[in-house]
């Protein structure tokens, strides 16, 4: 499709988010039971390809350094100098950038080498340990650390393969595993003890279409047992990482169709529920993506439309199978996020076409919920659009104070701002979920106790105190954690919520009480590291605090 062929439907969208950016004080706002958006930076300067919210509070996000020129300087006149780059040689302007939530602004950052299509996560201190990238960056660790000032610490040939297009893990020991990438069909961990090989993954060359490479950014999930749930193309397995060990082989999704890079789908791993309980369950959800061979036919300039469809499999299971169920809206490159409230929120993407350059169409403006405690028919629920298309290289997190940030889009190899169907990118926008809007304002819990950036054990008894304006109905609190992801091409790595405890709440005085809870027992649970912790009441969350669980 040329610039002469966009439709008019889409042009006049555009000329309405004009009008609408131009109200005093830049802030789109649109408000109805179905969440509410909120346009917080029409242009931070460079395009959000990658995001981590950290626990001060801010998130980092970058895109690529050999983008060309961005519209975020350097500070004190620093430049990047790479005398083999094609896109600009001598480069005055940052590729990455913090947001600080609650001051609404943007701080320039520096990296050095190619952090294109990298992958990353939280180290159990709080350090945001990123991985690998492209060209000049693709064996490169960088670190960066959640405190005033900083800036980005980069390491070279410290990953033993290239990796660009791999999946991190945090594990149970503190180390990241880190998975696949463009031609690696194998696996290696961060930090490097010991043996610093990377070691063979005959399931990534199973899954391998030669062609298009349908297994990129794989989907993996740290299963209750300590074992690695692995998604890839339209299969999974159950690895032992120690052992280097396939323990479980899982059915083909029913339908046969890709998920993974570039037929990209999303995916999470449910809540984690009854942590006391001898046995844990499990469930995985995979929705979206593309039909076999939507991609070669986007090359081609056709656009096929995309999965309606999602899978839902529990991993415990002796012998578990697929479930099969639709969405409302058929969705490639959307991004899954667990919300507080054990919901699920799908944001982002398209209705037609695949990831990469120019090949997505059709943007899907409507987030939708999944609730996966609802009686199968009855989960979905179509939220209250944006007025912003987020195609390729789209981003989406969840903040402390329940809110998500939407931010990036660029389907394009450089910055491209005018003549394309869909423009580079460079705002932020934060998407409300309907537990915020203010008519819920006395059913939401505020937490005094404990206190933010406590540090807690594992199989603790901790109290949880908490204030509720309204009426308190004390069989429908629960306490939830949520583990901070890194978000990138359709997937949050590291995702994870555990209800820790509910009900049996005591009150204390007028309209404040407290509930008594269990953290997770082993790391197989949770990871050791940073959480947000709510209090969720009949399905409204309070503001989360950070809690640090060793």
């Amino acid at each position: 499709m040329t610039p002469n062929s966009i439709p008019i439907s889409f042009i006049l969208q555009q000329i309405l988010i004009l009008f609408l950016a131009a109200v005093p004080g830049g802030r789109i706002l649109t408000d109805a039971a179905g969440g509410s958006w909120e346009v917080l930076k029409s242009d931070i300067g460079i395009s959000a390809m990658h995001m981590q919210l950290m626990i001060n509070d801010r998130v980092v996000m970058f895109d690529r350094t050999d983008f060309g020129k961005s519209k975020l300087a350097l500070p004190d006149g620093k430049c990047r100098v790479d005398r083999e780059e094609i896109a600009l040689k001598t480069d005055c302007t940052a590729h990455s950038a913090e947001y600080d939530v609650v001051k609404n602004t943007v701080r320039p950052l520096m990296v050095l080498t190619d952090v294109w299509c990298s992958s990353g996560s939280l180290a159990p201190d709080g350090r945001l340990i990123q991985t690998g990238g492209f060209n000049d960056g693709d064996d490169v660790v960088r670190v960066f650390r959640p405190c005033s000032g900083c800036d980005w610490e980069e390491i070279e040939s410290a990953l033993d393969r290239r990796r660009w297009y791999a999946t991190n893990h945090l594990l149970p020991d503190g180390r990241q595993i880190i998975i696949g990438g463009r031609a690696q069909f194998n696996y290696e961990f961060y930090p490097k003890t010991g043996n610093t090989q990377a070691y063979d993954l005959p399931f990534l060359v199973e899954t391998n279409d030669k062609k298009i490479e349908n297994n990129l950014y794989p989907f993996v999930f740290l299963n209750v047992d300590g074992h690695l749930f692995i998604f890839a193309n339209n299969r999974a397995i159950l690895f032992d990482y120690s052992k280097g060990v396939v323990v479980k082989t899982y059915p083909e999704m029913p339908d046969g169709h890709p998920r993974s890079y570039p037929s990209t789908g999303s995916a999470v791993l449910l809540p984690l529920k009854k942590l006391q309980r001898p046995t844990i369950e499990a469930e995985v959800l995979v929705c979206g993506g593309a039909p076999k061979g939507s991609y070669i036919s986007a090359v081609k300039g056709r656009f096929v439309g995309a999965l309606n469809t999602c899978g839902r499999i529990k991993i415990t299971d002796p012998s578990p199978k697929w479930v099969m169920e639709t969405m409302p809206r058929a969705r490639v490159m959307g991004d899954m996020l667990l919300l507080p409230n054990g919901d699920v929120l799908i944001i982002n993407g398209g209705s037609a076409g695949t990831a990469g350059w120019e090949y997505g169409r059709n943007p899907v403006f409507n987030p939708v919920l999944y609730r996966p405690d609802n009686q199968i028919g009855s989960r979905f629920e179509v939220l209250n659009p944006s007025n912003i298309p987020r195609m390729y290289h789209s981003t989406a997190v969840l903040l402390r104070d329940g809110r998500v940030l939407v931010g990036g889009s660029n389907p394009h190899a450089l910055y491209n701002f005018t003549g394309v169907l869909f423009p580079t990118e460079l705002s932020l926008e934060a998407f409300s979920p309907s537990y915020l809007d203010p008519g819920y304002a006395n059913l939401r819990p505020k937490i005094i106790l404990p206190v933010s950036q406590a540090k807690l054990g594992y199989r603790q008894q901790v109290t949880v105190r908490f204030t509720v304006a309204g009426t308190l109905n004390g069989n429908l609190v629960t306490v939830t954690m949520v583990a901070p992801s890194f978000n990138t091409h359709s997937f949050s790595m590291n995702q994870r919520l555990l209800v820790i405890g509910g009900g049996s709440v005591k009150p204390l005085g007028k309209s404040t009480y407290e509930v008594g809870v269990v953290t997770p027992g082993s790391g197989n649970l949770a990871p050791s590291g940073y959480y947000l912790l709510f209090v969720v009441h009949q399905g409204i969350p309070s503001e989360g605090i950070w809690v640090h669980i060793q």
